[in-house]
Parts: C-alpha cells; sequence; structure tokens
C-alpha cells in the first residue's frame, strides 16, 4: 500500500496573479518572441574573487518570488512575448573560447531572431566586450553604450589580459565602438586611475560621476547619456554593473563602494533606457550570490530588468 500524498505547498497559486516563473519560461525554439532572457555565466575573467557565473541561476530561483506587475506605472509585463534561451555555454579554462562563446551564441541568437530584444545576464563585465562584438553585427552600422557603473573598465590589455576591468578598452581597440558615442554613468572616485581617465577623455568617453548623480539627479544625465550614445548611431546598448550601487544597496557585488547609486535611482535610469526605441541590448552584470545576504542584491538586479522591461512596455502603448 502506498503512503498518502504529501501536501506540497509549492503547487498553490493565485489565479488572480502572476509570477514571473510563470511568463519567463523557457523558449521552445520556435514561437515568435519580443523578449530573450539568456544566461552568461563567467566570472574566471573577474580581477576580484567572484561567483558571478551563479548569477543566472540565482536571478530564475527569484523568478517564483516575484510578479509582473508594476504598480508605479501600471504596466503588467505579461502583454510582453518574453522566454528564457538558456545560458551560453562556457569553456572550463580557455577564457578566450569563452569569449568567442559568448560573442558566436549571440551572433547565432541575433540571425534567428533579428527582432529580439536581449536581457543579457552575466557573469562579470568581461562579458560585455563580445556581446557587443555581437551586438555591433547584428546592425552592420554604428553602436553607442549607455554604461551604469562605478568603474570606467578601460584598463590596458597588457596586463592580465581580458577581464571585467577591460570590456571598454577591448570595443575601442577592437573598433568595435567609437569613444564618442560611450557615455558612462556613475563613475566612483577611489575606484578608477588618473590615468585612465586620462585614456577615456582621450578617446572621448564622457563621464558622469556618481556624485553628479546625487547632486544633479539621475534623470537628466540619463537623458544626456542617451543622447552622446544615440546620436550617429544605429542602435543603443546597456549595459549595467551592479557595483554602481552603494554598498548598502548592493552587497554581493566583489568591488563594493560607499556613496554610489540608491536603488530608485538605478531603477528610474533603467525605466528611462527602455522607453528609448533605439535601445535594443541591455546586460547586467558583476554580481557574487556567495556574498549577497539573502540574496539582496541579485533581488535588486531582477528588479532592474523589470523595470527596464517596464520601459520597453510603453514603446507599445
Amino acid at each position: 500500500m502506498n503512503p498518502p500524498e504529501l501536501v506540497r505547498q509549492s503547487n498553490w497559486r493565485d489565479r488572480y496573479e502572476t509570477k514571473v516563473a510563470q511568463w519567463l519560461t523557457p523558449w521552445d525554439g520556435e514561437e515568435p518572441i519580443d523578449v530573450g532572457f539568456i544566461g552568461v555565466p563567467l566570472s574566471k575573467t573577474s580581477i576580484s574573487v567572484s561567483a558571478a557565473s551563479m548569477t543566472p541561476n540565482a536571478l530564475r530561483e527569484l523568478f517564483p518570488t516575484v510578479t509582473t506587475y508594476s504598480i508605479d506605472y501600471d504596466i503588467d509585463l505579461t502583454a510582453l512575448r518574453a522566454r528564457d534561451l538558456g545560458d551560453v555555454q562556457m569553456h572550463p579554462t580557455d577564457l578566450y573560447r569563452c569569449h568567442a562563446n559568448i560573442e558566436q551564441a549571440l551572433t547565432n541568437v541575433y540571425e534567428a531572431l533579428p527582432d529580439l530584444l536581449p536581457i543579457i545576464a552575466g557573469g562579470d563585465h568581461s562579458i560585455t566586450c563580445p556581446s557587443v562584438k555581437a551586438f555591433k553585427r547584428r546592425f552592420a552600422g554604428k553602436v553607442g553604450i549607455v554604461q551604469i557603473d562605478a568603474h570606467m573598465d578601460v584598463r590596458n590589455l597588457e596586463d592580465g589580459g581580458p577581464t571585467n576591468g577591460t570590456p571598454i578598452r577591448g570595443l575601442l581597440e577592437s573598433g568595435t565602438v567609437e569613444g564618442k558615442h560611450i557615455a558612462q554613468v556613475g563613475i566612483h572616485s577611489f575606484a578608477n586611475s588618473k590615468a585612465y581617465r586620462e585614456y577615456a577623455v582621450s578617446q572621448g568617453i564622457t563621464q558622469f560621476t556618481a556624485r553628479q548623480v546625487a547632486r544633479e539627479g539621475i534623470e537628466p544625465l540619463i537623458y544626456k547619456a542617451m543622447e552622446i550614445a544615440g546620436s550617429g548611431t544605429d542602435a543603443i546598448y546597456v549595459t549595467v554593473d551592479m557595483d554602481v550601487l552603494d554598498q548598502a544597496f548592493g552587497p554581493g557585488v566583489p568591488a563594493m563602494v560607499p556613496a554610489g547609486m540608491t536603488s530608485w535611482q538605478l531603477l528610474d535610469a533603467v525605466y528611462l533606457l527602455g522607453q528609448n526605441p533605439k535601445v535594443k541590448g541591455f546586460d547586467v552584470v558583476c554580481i557574487d550570490p556567495l556574498q549577497d545576504p539573502r540574496r539582496a542584491t541579485v533581488r535588486t538586479a531582477l528588479h532592474v530588468i523589470l523595470t527596464f522591461m517596464a520601459g520597453v512596455m510603453t514603446r507599445k502603448q
């Protein structure tokens, strides 16, 4: 005789509420979609010790805990056709192969789904260089970047090769993006060097510091950033490094800073970026779930992704 069936709490659902896990489901490879969630689990290229490779699945683990409705903007994301496309496969030891895999995988995705808006979850910030290379090939024209980050990421490539500190340098030196089309928001004191500041200026990169965000407000700076990245380009790629947050709001990043951006400033920024029809690529990087108390930073990153998509929804109204 079989034992009685156990009560499974996880099977309970409210018929009037949709969780992200019920909406952002795995893609079947055939249905038309607007948005694709793509994991890029690479963290061996991080200068700081990091388990950022765990972030895509850490985000997925939180999908059942949040709903698809934004009361701030009265938007339900279920009207957006979004699916989880899985993860890019990483090589266990060859970091250059990992970057090649990222570029090729995303190129394949864009060829199969030319109208897709990718939501890319790193991984450390090194993934942005191969990601933007595939992004530029997709549009066969000039692209701009809005980077929300405490760091400039223009370290030289001779001292250690490509890392999470070199993605912008790699894009500049490869001719993928011109400095005049890059705007960096949230750059922090005592997290960068004077030599790299001078390099960024020489390349035409526009930088807005964390202090400017605090004093001038995030909205006018984001509008300026979009104007810079969008002027003379065919598309804008947005990259969000979660270490742009003040350490009180982002405790689970490998390179914490004090006096960084607040969660609300970051959410307001990505909502405005989502509204811009020229923004056609988005990534979020540099979270270490193993250093993240109660998944606080992972949870904030998930809200960043959802708020960006709420902004995207306004394009369709």
